[in-house]
């Protein structure tokens, strides 16, 4: 993640805010940019949404924008749910990442409100890192081939169970994982080093862009070579998985347990700890951060480029071996458990480079998203 600041008085301001904190300024994310930028009220007349509801016009102050008027997604203005802003003469209510969401929760019940807002946040943040990796996707109602959408869904107290995953372009998260206090039940029960929210949107559309990318292309022949046959059946090796637990070795060959149980979840725990570096990353070179040790044997850091710019997957790895190292050892200092609790052998780190490979492949010109 990038690091943010106020247009007006120049103080830091984070991905999530819709105020500064320091001058009270309206702030708004800009996606096709990857910014936050500052806004004052215009004085011309509000606009229109496609919904025919009136909308109050924003001029904003960053110089990049050059007074330009916008929107706030609807979802901003209306619900407390979004950051996003809309060019004022763009045609939709809704902001690029709301139009990705297809069903919410029944707002009848004012818990869901929160759980709805926790959800949007953690698919912004997901959503920030694919636009960053060229890797925009189109919302499903726009494309019903090869399109996008989320459906945040409710148990109902006698209703069926509501199972977080992908199935053809639609990525089903159970709005229960948005309550910490479930998602920790759930760690526990699943024996899981850690489970977040960001966590499930980025497996998710792990599963998502192996449509995308893998399937039916030429790089479906390396997929098997480093991650097995994922023709075997699916079902079958989950309940294999689930009944008799994974091999004692696992971590020799896996990022994760639940990896360990099929070729896809292999590809989407994998995907999903590639995104999780490249964030983490990212917003550690956005922060100038830097290790420059006492004992010249330990681990130094410096990191030179945003990740989206260092094609070496080696030169990557180098720096968040350094990092992680780092953050475990701060976490430790403060009697609390490793933020990075995993150990990398050497066949994930073959997974993990070819991951990268396919991403930079499609950033740089090579075969990119299957239509």
């Amino acid at each position: 993640m990038k690091t943010f600041h106020c247009d007006n008085c120049a103080r830091q301001v984070f991905f999530e805010n819709t105020l500064c904190e320091n001058c009270g300024w309206l702030l708004g994310y800009q996606p096709e940019l990857q910014i936050i930028s500052s806004f004052a009220p215009a004085a011309e007349m509000p606009g229109v949404n496609d919904d025919g509801a009136t909308a109050p016009r924003w001029r904003s102050i960053n110089p990049v924008n050059q007074g330009r008027l916008f929107r706030q997604c609807s979802n901003y203005a209306q619900e407390d749910v979004c950051n996003w802003m809309i060019d004022d003469g763009g045609d939709n209510a809704l902001c690029a990442s709301c139009r990705l969401t297809t069903v919410i929760p029944s707002l009848a019940v004012e818990q869901n409100r929160l759980l709805w807002k926790r959800l949007e946040v953690a698919k912004r943040r997901l959503l920030h890192t694919l636009w960053t990796l060229h890797l925009q996707p189109t919302p499903r109602p726009e494309d019903t081939h090869t399109g996008l959408a989320f459906e945040f869904l409710e148990e109902a107290p006698h209703g069926p169970r509501v199972m977080t995953g992908h199935a053809e372009g639609v990525i089903t998260i159970n709005i229960a994982e948005a309550d910490p206090a479930y998602r920790e039940q759930m760690r526990e029960q699943m024996a899981e080093p850690y489970r977040t929210l960001l966590g499930h949107f980025r497996h998710e559309s792990g599963h998502y862009y192996f449509d995308r990318l893998i399937a039916g292309t030429t790089r479906i022949d390396a997929f098997r070579r480093i991650f097995g046959d994922e023709t075997v059946n699916y079902t079958d090796s989950l309940q294999r998985h689930y009944d008799n637990g994974p091999s004692p070795d696992w971590n020799q060959q896996f990022v994760s347990v639940y990896a360990s149980s099929h070729p896809w979840e292999d590809w989407a725990e994998t995907w999903a700890h590639y995104l999780h570096m490249f964030d983490t990353l990212e917003t550690a070179y956005s922060c100038g951060v830097q290790l420059h040790p006492k004992n010249r044997s330990e681990q130094q850091l410096t990191i030179n480029a945003s990740p989206v710019n260092v094609a070496s997957f080696d030169e990557l790895i180098v720096d968040w071996f350094a990092l992680t190292y780092v953050l475990n050892s701060l976490n430790r200092s403060i009697g609390m458990p490793d933020s990075y609790p995993f150990t990398l052998s050497t066949p994930v780190l073959d997974k993990l480079r070819f991951v990268h490979e396919v991403v930079m492949e499609c950033m740089h010109g090579g075969a990119a998203l299957q239509t």
